[in-house]
């Protein structure tokens, strides 16, 4: 597996637009066959905040996501509406093992 989680502050005025748009990559990368799972969350105690958790079934899976047009619309929508740039960790999978998702 591979994972990500995109870490992103987004400006209190864009937060509907911003919930919408990812909703929207995040449903239709659900769809792919190289995610296993696509996660939006949001932070209780800063709703500004939010976490986004990508499980990949590799590194090229992570790349065929990368050049879809629902990616694309969110990483060309998105900045404006950034409090500050959005950030990433990488992580592998130690358990539940891979057969365990």
């Amino acid at each position: 597996m591979y994972i990500i989680q995109v870490f992103v502050q987004v400006k209190p005025e864009h937060l509907d637009a911003f919930k919408a748009v990812t909703v929207e990559n995040a449903s239709n990368s659900q769809k792919e066959a190289g995610v296993v799972r696509f996660d939006m969350l949001q932070q209780l105690d800063d709703p500004t905040r939010f976490t986004l958790i990508e499980v990949y079934r590799s590194a090229d899976g992570h790349a065929s996501h990368r050049e879809t047009a629902h990616y694309a619309k969110w990483r060309d929508t998105v900045p404006d509406m950034l409090a500050e740039p959005r950030t990433a960790v990488k992580y592998q999978n130690i358990c539940p093992d891979d057969q365990g998702w």
